[in-house]
C-alpha cells in the first residue's frame, strides 16, 4: 500500500509516493525488527530537499539497532526511487500502532515545501520473547 501525496500545482514538479514497512513476520521483544521505507518519484522533475521523518517510535518502547529514523536527500530524480533501512528493538511487548511517517520536499526549485505521508503498517502485537519461543521453538516429546 502505498500513500499519495501531492499539492495542486499543476502537472509540473515532483511528485513523491512513498511506504513504510516491516520486514520481519513476527515483531518480537528483545528481537530485531526491519522497517523499509521506499520513496518513488513519479513527478517530471526532481524533488529537491527530501526530508523523511518518523517520530512513531518512543524512545521507553523501542531501541534504535541501526539506522536513523531521520534521513535527508539532497535529490531524487524524477521516473527514479530511494529506499532506506533501520533496525528497531522493540523494549516491551503488547500491541504497538505502527504509523506513517512523514515526508517533506521541494516539488520544483523556489516552490513551497510539500508536505504529505507514508503509508501506515497499522497495528500489531508485539510478542513476548517467552511466548515467541513457546510457539516456535522445535519441541521434543
Amino acid at each position: 500500500a502505498f500513500a499519495l501525496f501531492h499539492v495542486a500545482c499543476g502537472e509540473e514538479g515532483a511528485r513523491l509516493l512513498a511506504s513504510k514497512s516491516l520486514l520481519n513476520r513476527y515483531a518480537v521483544e528483545g528481537k530485531d525488527l526491519t522497517l523499509q521505507y521506499n520513496i518513488y518519484n513519479v513527478g517530471s522533475s526532481a524533488a529537491l530537499d527530501v526530508e523523511l521523518s518518523d517520530d512513531s517510535f518512543p524512545p521507553e518502547d523501542f531501541g534504535i539497532v541501526s539506522g536513523m529514523l531521520n534521513v535527508k536527500w539532497d535529490r531524487i530524480a524524477p521516473a527514479s526511487n530511494v529506499s532506506h533501512t533501520v533496525v528497531l528493538r522493540p523494549l516491551k511487548a503488547g500491541y504497538f500502532n505502527f504509523t506513517s511517517a512523514t515526508i517533506t520536499y521541494l516539488a520544483q526549485e523556489g516552490g513551497q515545501v510539500v508536505v504529505g505521508f507514508t503509508s501506515a503498517p497499522g497495528q500489531g502485537g508485539i510478542l513476548a520473547q517467552r511466548e515467541f519461543d513457546r510457539r516456535f521453538s522445535p519441541h521434543f516429546v
